[in-house]
């Protein structure tokens, strides 16, 4: 039952995420940019409340109270494609980094554009970190958090790579600090897996990170090693 229960969260993953593009090329370009972010947030909202009743695997959030007031940089574990819409509910008002070629799928990647994410052309190197140092420090000036998956891609449950060092840059040329995002997503929705095993997914904000008067890789590598300290499961 349980992979039956997987198989159809799967199907209405990719209809409900399709139509509700195509609703939102719509209506999007009607609403000024603030009101976009709360449809954003309704559309991850439903997709978590099915995932619970279909699925039997739900979330919580530890650590709330450390999100700071202002906007700042968010760095999340990315383990699984369940962060990939979740965080639209975990972080406050925000935009987040992207892989361009989704921003090239019709109607999906026109709703992304119409939510300012940041595209970059993840083997462009240190173009790519200068595209979200500069369309990051834009979106921080108009009020926006920045959330960054640092892996660049999903790894395994229990693995990581070097974090991409944009983030930490990001934030200290622009006065902001680091919130780390752990979670164990990976455990139950693996990153290439169909299966989703039914339980609680844990989700730990930690204590924001200052980077005034530090060197963003010595920030980076205190961020990545909260992470990856209360990602395990």
């Amino acid at each position: 039952m349980q992979w039956l229960a997987s198989f159809f969260f799967t199907i209405f993953l990719f209809v409900w995420t399709g139509l509700y593009a195509v609703m939102f090329t719509f209506v999007g370009p009607l609403l000024p940019f603030r009101a976009r972010f709360p449809m954003a947030r309704a559309w991850g909202g439903v997709l978590l409340t099915v995932l619970r009743v279909v699925c039997r695997l739900d979330y919580r959030i530890e650590g709330a109270e450390n999100l700071p007031a202002g906007n700042h940089v968010a760095l999340i574990k990315h383990s699984s494609a369940w962060e990939t819409f979740a965080q639209v509910v975990l972080v406050p008002h925000h935009v987040w980094v992207l892989k361009r070629e989704l921003t090239w799928v019709p109607f999906l990647g026109w709703a992304l554009r119409l939510m300012h994410c940041i595209a970059i052309n993840r083997g462009a190197g240190k173009s790519a970190v200068q595209s979200v140092l500069e369309q990051g420090k834009a979106r921080l000036a108009e009020g926006e958090w920045i959330v960054i998956f640092p892996e660049g891609t999903r790894m395994p449950p229990g693995e990581t790579r070097r974090y991409g060092v944009s983030g930490a840059l990001l934030a200290a040329e622009n006065g902001r600090m680091i919130v780390p995002v752990a979670h164990d997503a990976g455990y139950y929705w693996p990153r290439r897996g169909l299966y989703k095993k039914p339980g609680t997914i844990r989700v730990v904000i930690g204590p924001p990170i200052a980077t005034a008067g530090r060197e963003a890789r010595e920030v980076n590598e205190e961020a990545q090693n909260w992470i990856e300290a209360h990602s395990r499961h």
